[in-house]
């Protein structure tokens, strides 16, 4: 078995789902769920199949999303994952909504934070081991902090 780190290229900060999945049918029944749960979704959403001929199965409402989703499952290669690149949106507005899908098994990071993805590679194929989501903690926070994430919530919408 050999270890392998793959960056995930996220040139713009976006946000995005990395997760596992059983079947086929993963790419429509995410991508239905995206536009059921957020109307007008730009996203990008691409698919390892790990059976069959072993394709990289795609689909995506903008096409910039769905070059950078394609470009990392390539890159990944790793036995029925997913990854959803979104735009505009959080992935607080679908997670749950993604996770409800039944061809999901995990989700292994929700976020814009630069990743790592640890992959095992044997003779059978590629696998996610886990992944590095954003930098190691600086300190604690500070009652300034705890303002600053309060006032921060509040001012784009997800308090009141």
């Amino acid at each position: 078995m050999e270890l392998k780190v793959v960056k995930i290229e996220n040139p713009d900060g976006l946000n995005l789902i990395l997760g596992q999945s059983h079947f086929i049918k993963t790419v429509e029944d995410i991508s239905e769920t995206m536009v059921n749960t957020v109307p007008m979704a730009k996203f990008g959403l691409a698919f390892c199949e790990a059976s069959e001929k072993c394709l990289i199965r795609h689909f995506g409402t903008d096409e910039g999303l769905l070059e950078l989703a394609k470009k990392n499952a390539w890159a990944l290669s790793a036995g029925h994952c997913f990854i959803l690149f979104m735009k505009d949106m959080f992935p607080i507005n679908v997670l749950n909504a993604i996770q409800n899908v039944p061809e999901v098994c995990r989700i292994y990071c929700a976020t814009a934070n630069p990743v790592e993805v640890v992959i095992a590679e044997t003779d059978l194929g590629r696998g996610i081991l886990g992944v590095i989501d954003g930098f190691a903690s600086k300190a604690i926070e500070s009652e300034d902090d705890i303002n600053w994430r309060k006032d921060f919530l509040r001012k784009i919408g997800y308090k009141y």
